[in-house]
């Protein structure tokens, strides 16, 4: 890992910009986050352009919520593209099509806050920095729509920052260092990690793996993790890998590969994919590891079924009388009135793209899974029943069919399910 942050961009200012230069640019003075910027875009040094870009950041992260917002507006309305300019490049190359004029063509297409972006992540820690500034963003378009124009230009160069090329696969047990565990247990998005100890239940043992990638820029912080349990069988509900008892011997031959949670770690790298190439990437290197592994699943939860299930509970008396009687101990016919349902919300539910309403429903159909077993109460936990009705499912992926699935999805948008889920939607 160290090797790979050496050939990263992490110039030190003190070594490389004279002394002179860094008292000037790096005081206190009365510039503005504003002016910074235009300094930065009028700069063509590049011991200026590193202290620049750091006394942009150092700025930005003095603004409070009003002063991002101003920060972003200046970005929406300062540094967006010049028509003119497009319309003028446009014309010149229909004249003559040349590199030339192509070039001045995709120039002006640009945004001038595309390059300032990019300017601002040449300092050291710039993109973690810009990350964050990412988040702060998403949070801020909620205020003023219009401010989606500036996270197409994040998203476009974060895509590009964040190349599968440019991540390392690394495992993560229970000797890796403490400073990265401790993210894991903040970072855990699915099911909460309370205590050292039950980190230790999930890293130590010989058939339980943790696997994240991690980007040389971003230095120890994680950006998705997977964890995994080997098992005889694929599970029905979560209690069967986190509440095993410590007794219990870990499967000698184990046949089944679980991913039973997936966290992304930082909300500013929203929209940036990794946890497809993370589960097929980790998914190879454990049937390298254990041939004898047939097949690869998840337990995963169903974050918005509760919520569409309330939804119908409003106009249907039978599923309002439904969601009064649910509860961990329903008996076996309010079970399967849920199954059902779950079959419907999963197979027949679409949202305004004609993809499944349930967000870990559409990673894993994206990513070529197939949609194999619903599990009623497969979760009873206080969370799990809040959630979801204590609804879980097993999303398989099969490693020979995954590219097929996954262009039938994508193309034909086709639910690949199995039977199982298929008859429970008829009964």
């Amino acid at each position: 890992m160290q090797f790979f942050q050496d050939l990263m961009p992490s110039l030190r200012l003190s070594k490389w910009a004279p002394e002179v230069i860094r008292k000037h640019l790096l005081n206190d003075e009365t510039e503005t986050i504003a002016s910074l910027c235009a300094m930065m875009m009028a700069s063509d040094g590049e011991y200026s352009s590193l202290l620049l870009a750091e006394r942009i950041l150092n700025a930005y992260e003095k603004l409070d919520e009003e002063g991002r917002l101003e920060f972003f507006s200046l970005l929406h309305t300062d540094y967006d593209i010049e028509v003119e300019a497009i319309k003028s490049a446009i014309g010149d190359y229909e004249r003559n099509p040349d590199a030339g004029n192509l070039l001045r063509v995709t120039s002006a297409s640009e945004p001038g806050r595309q390059e300032l972006l990019r300017r601002i992540n040449l300092t050291p820690g710039g993109t973690r920095r810009l990350v964050k500034m990412r988040e702060h963003l998403l949070a801020a378009m909620r205020e003023k729509p219009e401010l989606k124009k500036i996270d197409t230009d994040f998203h476009h160069l974060f895509n590009a920052w964040f190349n599968r090329g440019f991540l390392l696969m690394e495992p993560i047990d229970w000797t890796t260092p403490a400073h990265i565990l401790e993210k894991i247990i903040a970072y855990e998005a699915v099911h909460e990690i309370e205590s050292w100890s039950e980190l230790r239940r999930r890293l130590e043992p010989v058939d339980r793996y943790c696997y994240g990638f991690f980007h040389p820029s971003m230095e120890d912080e994680p950006l998705v993790f997977v964890e995994v349990a080997l098992t005889d069988k694929v599970p029905r509900g979560i209690g069967e890998i986190l509440k095993r008892e410590p007794e219990v011997e870990a499967p000698e031959n184990p046949s089944c590969a679980i991913f039973y949670s997936i966290s992304t770690c930082h909300r500013g790298l929203a929209g940036v994919s990794f946890g497809n190439f993370l589960i097929k990437q980790v998914a190879t290197s454990l049937k390298l590891r254990f041939p004898q592994l047939k097949t690869f699943a998840t337990i995963s939860p169903a974050p918005g079924f509760r919520r569409w299930i309330e939804a119908q509970a409003q106009t249907e008396e039978s599923i309002a009388a439904l969601l009064d009687d649910f509860d961990a101990d329903a008996d076996d016919n309010l079970r399967n009135e849920l199954e059902k349902l779950a079959a419907n919300y999963f197979l027949e539910q679409k949202n305004d793209r004609g993809r499944p309403l349930d967000p870990v429903a559409r990673f894993h159909l994206k990513n070529g899974a197939i949609l194999e077993r619903i599990n009623i109460l497969g979760n009873p936990s206080e969370n799990g029943m809040e959630r979801s009705l204590g609804t879980m499912v097993n999303y398989v992926y099969d490693l020979s069919r995954v590219e097929e699935n996954h262009e039938e999805y994508m193309k034909n948008k086709r639910i690949i399910a199995s039977s199982q889920v298929k008859k429970a939607l008829l009964r």
